[in-house]
């Protein structure tokens, strides 16, 4: 049963002996429906493109010409899992939950391996490894030749998290709200705590030992990549953070999902600029930083391009649909997908498309709104005892999660040290008039519902 809520906040109402307390989560990615969409990175390769879409294919184009050389067809869509090419072989997760390695030119299978939930992070290859997380709540590591399992090692939660590996250490986060580091052979060295999710962030290993990544309790983080200990901290706005920043000559660089993106300073954490994307459009995908010039997708439909000393917009181009996608950039073009179902070519001395690619639909694929993301939880009194029914965190998702055949539950205390008030005001008085329902509460003491804004 859904709900519509006006407000953001956490609240906490009673009435006749029932207390429902709203949460926010984010599950807007178990949402996304169907369609050719493409919200991946192009990976550029001897002159080929690689890209993933919700149309369940991954793709191969001339990156001159944009016509296609081969397609590969898996079960599930591709959102955030961009092909990384090591060695020929191109790899890419899907929601299907197998990670595929295929031949870079003909897209013929090589091997492909099962894991216990979905892939939505990029892998990455190192060292003749791939390494990459699952929703199953393990982090993989597979012989980059035969896809054989080298080991495993489990989080408390959902990985969407893609790998940066440096000097035999990996570094990755999980829903558990930790920043993990752990040896190239899967032995934990550390753990960093935050206050929210740690999603869809790889984190940067910056100069001085330093690793930045953000959490979902609206910060970006700086710790010493050895010790895991907290060097400094940048509070963004409202929404959080599910951003991959940027390094570059000693300023970090990243957007936020309150639409601004942000250069912060590496050394000490202080901003240097901001920029304000129009409508608040959601920033959450890794800047390409070239030379003085920072280009970065939103899902307003634009692609921003923005003088890297000042922060001032030097040009944009416009698509029909979000661009929620990290650019690429091969011969003075760059290259970037749209929720539109187009991979756009884009001359960035002239300003002028070159082609645009479609996926076999020109079907978007349902996007929610970029702040959904809500749970009830029902308790109620009677005799004096009270009963909370388990939340089922996804029961309202497309895809089913089971962590119980593979050992997923969580083995850690994650409750927050942070606590975020919402500027929002909510009204209770459809809510309150919900609850009294004699017919909803007749035959159940508690319940669970998925509500949305």
């Amino acid at each position: 049963m859904d709900f519509d809520f006006s407000g953001f906040g956490d609240f906490t109402a009673t009435t006749e002996n029932i207390e429902v307390k709203k949460t926010r989560k984010f599950d807007r990615i178990w949402k996304i429906g169907h369609g050719g969409s493409i919200c991946t990175q192009i990976c550029i390769s001897d002159g080929i493109g690689y890209f993933g879409a919700m149309d369940d294919y991954i793709y191969a184009v001339d990156c001159e010409t944009g016509s296609e050389i081969w397609k590969f067809k898996t079960n599930g869509g591709i959102l955030d899992s961009s092909p990384v090419v090591h060695k020929n072989v191109v790899f890419t997760g899907s929601f299907d939950g197998y990670m595929y390695a295929m031949d870079k030119l003909s897209g013929n299978l090589i091997w492909k391996y099962k894991t216990g939930g979905g892939i939505d992070a990029s892998a990455t290859a190192y060292d003749d490894m791939v390494f990459f997380g699952s929703k199953d709540g393990f982090f993989y590591a597979l012989e980059a030749e035969s896809g054989n399992l080298s080991w495993r090692f489990r989080t408390g939660d959902e990985i969407l998290s893609t790998p940066s590996v440096r000097n035999g250490r990996i570094y990755f986060g999980s829903f558990d709200g930790f920043l993990y580091c752990i040896s190239t052979g899967g032995k934990e060295l550390w753990r960093f705590r935050t206050g929210g999710e740690v999603m869809n962030s790889a984190p940067i290993l910056c100069e001085k030992n330093f690793v930045c990544f953000t959490s979902f309790d609206n910060q970006l983080y700086c710790i010493d990549s050895e010790t895991g200990k907290e060097i400094w901290r940048f509070n963004t706005g409202k929404y959080g953070n599910a951003t991959c920043p940027a390094f570059h000559d000693g300023v970090i660089y990243y957007g936020s999902r309150d639409g601004i993106f942000y250069a912060i300073s590496a050394a000490n954490g202080s901003e240097l600029w901001r920029f304000k994307t129009e409508g608040d459009g959601v920033i959450d995908k890794l800047p390409l930083i070239n030379g003085s010039t920072a280009y970065i997708g939103s899902e307003d439909g634009n692609m921003y391009v923005l003088d890297l000393k000042s922060g001032k917009e030097l040009w944009r181009f416009r698509t029909g649909g979000a661009v929620a996608t990290s650019v690429a950039i091969w011969k003075d073009c760059i290259f970037f997908g749209s929720w539109d179902c187009h991979v756009y070519k884009i001359d960035i001395h002239k300003h002028e498309e070159l082609w645009r690619f479609a996926t076999s639909t020109l079907t978007p694929a349902f996007l929610p709104p970029p702040y959904e993301g809500y749970s009830a939880e029902i308790k109620k009194s009677m005799d004096n005892i009270d009963t909370i029914e388990s939340e089922d965190r996804y029961s309202a998702s497309n895809q089913a999660l089971n962590l119980s055949e593979y050992g997923g539950k969580s083995e850690y205390v994650t409750k927050s040290e942070y606590t975020h008030k919402s500027e929002y005001t909510t009204d209770f008085v459809i809510f309150e008039g919900v609850l009294k329902s004699e017919q909803l509460w007749s035959s159940t003491l508690t319940s669970t519902w998925q509500v949305s804004k």
